[in-house]
């Protein structure tokens, strides 16, 4: 045994009984209720009790009583002196008994302070207690030697397992707490990563929308107090009207997300490249099976970007989409076969290629965006 194991303490958990089943607390409670009465029996039908033995016996059992309860409550405290302190008091108490005659209220007191010391205090200091207590049992016992011997292993035996137990249940409730404040935590984790994920959307949908919009607003104001032609201005309006029903229908499309009302990231794909101006089509390959909400939101987004700078930097050229189901990874791959320099008219989604390749690193994935063979080619890697 090491050094710690002879001072360390019992656990307040193992102290406090928590965890204790209810059968087990009424045990524990008929087991002093009959020590109580052992004690009251052995006082109060002794021949020596009359005149002031009855009021020394009704304060010895008294103070004995308080002294127990303090016992357990300065072990509860882990406080080693006044535990020793009180336990030499119940002693002393078990000797004043037997002088006076009450052997069986002394026996009582020095078996239970034999069996308290080794549940409750470390073993070093239980160690002398139950020295001294179970060698005034041995003297005053009337048994044999081998009855009192077995008896004295026994009360020995039945204190230290009432430790084990004790430091046992112990150790189960601090996992409990444990866990459960590790479910905290992981829930409370979760909650962080839903608000986050919620706040990535909200930004990825308005913020670049609402931006070109003000920028289109302010360009029709100038051109307003400049007296411009009514055309240029009444194309600006219309370019952030459209952006707004662009912002307005991504706004539903990233709520549905949320909410998981999502449809299926085929059927998506087929409607997006439906609306696409020019020449397109879609591909898909692979086992196809349902992705998670994230990983398919990701597929969504930057396949919207992709077709909106195709649309808006290559008009007219044909654009090819690719979704291959791999058996750890889903890929995005979506190029266009080049065309003349669009004039950007800042229609699209609002979602940049470094909001894509943010998106897609936050997955654990990959983006890679530059020129292909022919045209513009866009390819997302995610793990599923």
């Amino acid at each position: 045994m090491t050094e710690n194991v002879w001072t360390r303490w019992p656990s307040r958990e193992a102290l406090l009984h928590e965890g204790v089943s209810r059968p087990r607390r009424l045990l524990a409670r008929g087991v002093r209720l009959v020590v109580l009465g052992t004690l009251l029996w052995g006082a109060f039908t002794s021949s020596r009790l009359h005149g002031w033995g009855s009021v020394a016996a009704v304060v010895g059992l008294l103070a004995a009583v308080c002294a127990a309860y303090a016992f357990f409550r300065t072990t509860l405290a882990h406080r080693l002196w006044p535990s020793l302190a009180l336990v030499a008091v119940l002693l002393v108490i078990a000797v004043g008994a037997r002088s006076v005659g009450f052997d069986v209220p002394a026996l009582v007191i020095w078996c239970g302070c034999a069996v308290m010391a080794l549940e409750r205090m470390p073993v070093a200091a239980a160690l002398p207690v139950i020295s001294v207590a179970m060698t005034c049992y041995a003297v005053v016992s009337d048994d044999a030697w081998p009855a009192t011997v077995a008896t004295m292993a026994g009360l020995v035996l039945a204190g230290y397992v009432l430790r084990l137990d004790a430091e046992a249940r112990g150790s189960a409730q601090r996992l409990l707490a444990q866990e459960r404040a590790a479910r905290a935590a992981e829930a409370e984790s979760a909650a962080l990563a839903e608000r986050a994920r919620i706040a990535r959307e909200i930004h990825d949908v308005l913020a670049h929308s609402l931006s070109a919009q003000l920028v289109h607003l302010e360009a029709a104001r100038l051109l307003i107090e400049r007296g411009a032609d009514r055309r240029q201005i009444l194309d600006r309006v219309v370019a952030a009207r459209g952006m707004a029903r662009e912002g307005l229908a991504e706004t539903r499309q990233a709520l549905s997300a949320l909410r998981g009302d999502l449809t299926p990231l085929e059927d998506f794909l087929a409607q997006l490249v439906d609306m696409a101006e020019g020449a397109a089509d879609v591909t898909i390959t692979g086992d196809r099976r349902p992705l998670p909400a994230e990983a398919s939101q990701a597929v969504r987004r930057v396949a919207q970007e992709a077709l909106t700078n195709a649309r808006r930097h290559a008009p007219g050229a044909r654009v090819r989409v690719r979704l291959e189901y791999g058996a750890h990874e889903v890929m995005l791959d979506v190029r266009d076969s080049g065309g003349p320099s669009g004039e950007g008219t800042g229609t699209g989604g609002g979602y940049g290629l470094l909001g894509m390749r943010e998106r897609a690193e936050l997955l654990g994935g990959s983006l890679s965006a530059g020129p292909g063979e022919e045209g513009f080619v866009v390819t997302l890697k995610v793990p599923v």
